[in-house]
């Protein structure tokens, strides 16, 4: 995620211009000139329309159909924006659990006790890391600790990396408590926080795998596209050859709203517009590391 400041709107400006964006639609922008003028030449020049023609009555249609287009427009981005916020809050959600998770334990552990300490101390951030590596579809990898921690090996990196590391978290508290290092109350409160952390998982998962539904994505595009190639025919009578610059400004803002949903509805990229979520889970390590120190 780009860090940048809201209120400088000089720089804002130049960012946007010098984004994917516009590169992307670059072609289709000159592609709509090029037809929008050809449309302005059929109609003045080849077949010499006048402004009485039936043909220019088809802007009451534009009229209509645009206050149609900007709802769905707007129901688009504000649902995009829904899935990226809402996975920033999981991800707020998981700093919370992790550094709760991390002072009880060091409350609860003997201060001398450096092997269980520093397990934990690993492990707890390795959820995050693992977490972030699986939503980014990438093969977990482990950082082990073969000295300390012999266990860790167990750990296959492509199975699902969150639920291994939950499920040795919580195997190795069992062991602690069977070994009456710490109280059934207390194995009760880390399974809470583990449960939180697998909730979050979960919570990712789902707004990974599902996308805005094909059938609605495909009619905005082809609404759009529909939209702007018949401006031209209806236009052309009161603005002529103009069309040839008007038309390509209205699909360029139209299909920009597009695709910045289809950016930010996916955050768990490495666009500038997705979630830090390897910032977060840097914090999570350094936070947690701090407090089970010995």
């Amino acid at each position: 995620m780009k860090v940048y400041n809201p209120k400088d709107w000089l720089n804002l400006t130049q960012y946007f211009y010098k984004s994917d964006y516009l590169k992307k639609i670059a072609p289709l922008l000159v592609l709509t000139a090029l037809f929008s003028w050809g449309v302005a030449y059929l109609e003045l020049e080849y077949l010499k329309l006048s402004d009485r023609s039936w043909v220019k009555n088809i802007t009451i249609v534009h009229s209509l159909l645009g206050f149609v287009l900007s709802l769905i427009l707007v129901f688009r981005t504000n649902t995009a924006y829904d899935r990226w916020w809402e996975a920033r809050k999981q991800w707020g959600t998981l700093t919370n659990v992790s550094r709760s998770l991390a002072f009880k334990l060091n409350a609860m552990l003997p201060l001398d006790d450096k092997v269980n300490r520093s397990f934990y101390r690993k492990s707890i951030p390795l959820y995050a890391e693992t977490l972030y590596n699986f939503l980014r579809s990438d093969y977990t990898k482990f950082m082990l600790d073969e000295a300390l921690h012999p266990e860790l090996n167990g750990l296959d990196d492509k199975k699902h990396g969150p639920n291994q590391v939950a499920s040795l978290i919580f195997r190795k508290t069992n062991n602690l408590y069977k070994q009456q290092v710490i109280t059934g109350d207390q194995l009760r409160i880390i399974n809470d926080e583990l449960t939180a952390m697998t909730n979050v998982c979960g919570a990712c998962e789902r707004i990974k795998n599902t996308p805005i539904p094909i059938a609605y994505s495909s009619f905005i595009k082809i609404f759009i596209i529909i939209y702007t190639a018949t401006l031209p025919f209806g236009y052309v009578f009161s603005i002529g050859y103009f069309v040839a610059l008007a038309v390509p400004f209205i699909f360029y803002v139209l299909i920009s709203i597009e695709m910045i949903g289809e950016s930010i509805e996916e955050p768990f990229g490495r666009d500038s517009d997705d979630l830090p979520i390897d910032k977060i889970t840097s914090n999570i390590k350094k936070h947690s590391g701090e407090l089970l120190l010995p």
